[in-house]
């Protein structure tokens, strides 16, 4: 405020500190929560060799920093949103419905804890608090955000529009299924987390072993965000789709 800057303005300066205090290697899960580290602390859990680290044991050790848009610039509160964002596509349908339910399940049982481990928030399109096109506000989550994991449970139509979409972008994307559907043809050669949800008996005893699961496709799209395959990448490798 003593700069003049208006207090609407704080959320945005927060948002672009956290993120590039992130990418600069300041920011270290410790005790189940992201913390601020010294110069000195952070240098050191880079010396450490492979596998050890003195800032704690998260599941985004050793990830690929955060990429600014030019080599040297400051990640902007807008660059920041998406990089630190998985966006998650799925069947939601009408308030108390069973596609509801479903995904409210799997949200907050499997796919929260997930991605919290790799310091990244969770945002579903119903989640979209921004005033504005709601169907332009799903399409930049799908072509910006650093990950998007899909939910293709009950074959909706809504859910494949959208994951044909991320294809095209070939970004970092995880694919999650209850074992009751199908996998569609066009994406059954793609790793898919195959979720049992038939019974309570046969889903939770398996939560953490789902959890770990997810995390592990995670880790290994964040790792290499350009290897990522999809029917795209296979049959048109040099196609590639950018953004102005």
């Amino acid at each position: 405020m003593e700069l003049g800057e208006s207090k609407d303005a704080a959320p945005e300066a927060v948002e672009t500190f956290i993120l590039n205090a992130r990418y600069v290697g300041l920011l270290a899960m410790l005790s189940g929560a992201e913390r601020l580290v010294s110069k000195d602390a952070a240098v050191d859990a880079v010396q450490q060799p492979p596998g050890q680290t003195t800032l704690g044991t998260s599941l985004s050790a050793g990830l690929p920093p955060i990429t600014p848009p030019s080599a040297g610039a400051v990640i902007t509160a807008d660059h920041a949103k998406f990089e630190a964002t998985c966006f998650y596509i799925s069947p939601i349908g009408a308030a108390d419905s069973e596609h509801r339910q479903h995904s409210d399940l799997f949200m907050g049982t499997l796919i929260e804890p997930a991605v919290a481990s790799f310091g990244l928030s969770l945002v579903r399109a119903d989640q979209i608090d921004k005033p504005g096109m709601i169907t332009k506000q799903i399409m930049e989550f799908l072509v910006k955000a650093r990950l998007v994991i899909v939910d293709m449970s009950y074959h909706n139509p809504n859910v494949f529009y959208e994951l044909a979409i991320r294809h095209m972008m070939r970004l970092p994307i995880v694919q999650i299924v209850r074992k009751a559907d199908t996998i569609p043809f066009d994406v059954n050669q793609m790793r898919t987390v195959i979720i049992d949800t038939s019974d309570i008996y046969s889903f939770a005893p398996r939560i953490s072993t789902y959890q770990t699961d997810i995390s592990s496709h995670i880790r290994r799209a964040l790792e290499a965000p350009e290897a990522v395959e999809t029917p795209i990448s296979i049959f048109f490798p040099t196609l590639r789709a950018t953004l102005a």
